[in-house]
């Protein structure tokens, strides 16, 4: 297999502080959904990643995470957001 991975670079995309601010919910919400994912698919709560027993201590709360678990939908947000920006599109808050 020679995939070499190839994403678009955001390194010179500054997001607004709004932006910042919606990363870490979209964070948040990528959690739910990855949990729901797995629910659905029959996981439950365990101390430890168990394929065959479909275990795992992340089905928890987001708030309750490690960091570095946060940190992987952190970084999936913010290089969305990123992307979208450097692609020219524009978010915007409604009032």
């Amino acid at each position: 297999m020679n995939y070499i991975p190839c994403p678009i670079d955001t390194s010179d995309v500054q997001l607004s502080d709004d932006l910042l601010e919606l990363s870490e919910k979209l964070s948040e919400n990528t959690h739910e959904v990855w949990a729901t994912g797995r629910v659905k698919e029959g996981w439950i709560y365990g101390d430890s990643i168990d394929d065959e027993k479909k275990t795992t201590p992340c089905l928890v709360s987001y708030s309750q995470l490690p960091e570095s678990e946060k940190e992987y939908d952190r970084n999936t947000a913010m290089e969305t957001l990123k992307l979208i920006v450097k692609l020219g599109y524009k978010i915007e808050k409604n009032n």
